[in-house]
């Protein structure tokens, strides 16, 4: 009988543990919905805008906030401005003023007050023409019949929050995946080739080590902004994974210094193992549990890199969300009594988060080799 390998005996550790699976089944959930964010079949639609303006969190089909429920009122009701907030009291004033005198070469249609002619009142007649169009019957809203409520509520703009969420997630997710993916991967190769080579090898890594951990990684991160002056999901992923590879590497290093000289190891030597066989078919799987608990901290640390990127102005440009830019946008609005955003995407950002952690620690102590089942 064949005896099982690493990750057979990992799997089957893996299953017997119910917390591990639950968060294995909720990172699953949030990966498949960034494949159908990204391929359009979900939230295609997340900038219509369905709703009013911070339209509140509810199940009630109210009316739009603003509108009345009986017919219209006639265009002579609406302000002179639709734009001026003094416009009411402007007209206030005018009826309390006596009939304009007469000047000779008044423009058809300009009123004259205080003996000054008002040259705009072409222009405002129109915005109250076109306010009057706008203005529905019924109860209809101005917008074209934007909902006054919704289940998760609306940003400024009238966009469904949940919407929002969900494709906020897609550019979070990908960014914190991704760039984690490319800082593990980089200090792992660096590591192991400089913890099992040594010699030159490992002093050059070392020096190059050293000057990315003697810069403030804040300034680091401008630093490589600036080299790459554009704004974008693989912007943020190359200016995160490029500054976020010290961290594992510091570690590997010393993980395959302290088994390049253990038994096994030098028993793939005997039977003529290559370096490159030794270094990840032998020693790698045993300290691969490191690489993860690092992929774990840097997926956190980056989705939240990606908040601190997206408020100094190097994060997704205009036109792309993600859940730094809805927690960018929440701040201002918490002023306002807006707390809706902010509790979804803190929301959806914990439980990735939270799911994550305790897949990876429950993978890192199955793939243990210390641990014995």
């Amino acid at each position: 009988m064949r005896a099982q390998g690493l990750w057979a005996l990992a799997w089957r550790r893996l299953r017997a543990d119910r917390v591990a699976m639950a968060s294995l089944a909720v990172v699953l959930a949030f990966l498949v919905m960034v494949v159908l964010s990204a391929s359009g079949l979900i939230v295609a639609d997340w900038e219509q805008e369905v709703g009013v303006s911070y339209a509140p969190p509810g199940f009630a089909d109210a009316p739009a906030v603003g509108t009345a429920v009986t017919p219209a009122a006639p265009p002579q009701a609406l302000p002179d401005n639709v734009f001026d907030p003094i416009a009411d009291d402007i007209r206030a004033l005018r009826a309390q003023l006596a009939a304009p005198q007469g000047h000779g070469g008044t423009a058809p249609g300009a009123v004259e007050m205080y003996g000054v002619i008002d040259p705009l009142a072409d222009d405002l007649a129109a915005l109250r023409a076109q306010a009057g169009e706008g203005q529905g019957k019924g109860g209809a809203a101005a917008d074209g019949g934007r909902r006054a409520t919704l289940p998760f509520g609306a940003d400024k703009w009238g966009h469904d929050i949940i919407r929002k969420t969900v494709k906020g997630g897609e550019t979070s997710i990908v960014v914190g995946l991704v760039a984690a993916l490319l800082a593990v991967g980089l200090g792992t190769l660096f590591g192991a080739l400089s913890g099992y080579c040594g010699g030159v090898v490992d002093d050059l890594f070392n020096w190059f080590y050293s000057i990315f951990t003697a810069i403030p990684s804040v300034l680091m991160i401008l630093a490589v902004a600036a080299v790459l002056q554009q704004k974008g999901v693989l912007t943020m992923v190359l200016i995160l994974g490029l500054t976020g590879w010290t961290g594992p590497y510091r570690l590997i290093r010393a993980e395959y210094i302290k088994h390049k000289t253990r038994e096994y190891v030098l028993a793939a030597d005997a039977i003529g193992a290559s370096h490159w066989r030794r270094m990840f078919g032998h020693i790698f799987p045993n300290v691969s549990h490191v690489a993860l608990v690092q992929m774990s901290i840097l997926v956190v640390g980056f989705i939240k890199a990606e908040v601190i990127l997206s408020f100094l102005g190097f994060g997704v440009p205009v036109g792309v969300v993600s859940w730094g830019s809805m927690l960018n946008e929440a701040q201002n609005e918490l002023i306002l009594g807006r707390w809706w955003q902010l509790t979804a995407a803190a929301i959806a950002m914990a439980l990735l988060v939270t799911a994550f952690s305790l897949f990876t620690d429950a993978l890192r102590d199955a793939l243990d080799p210390k641990v014995k089942q």
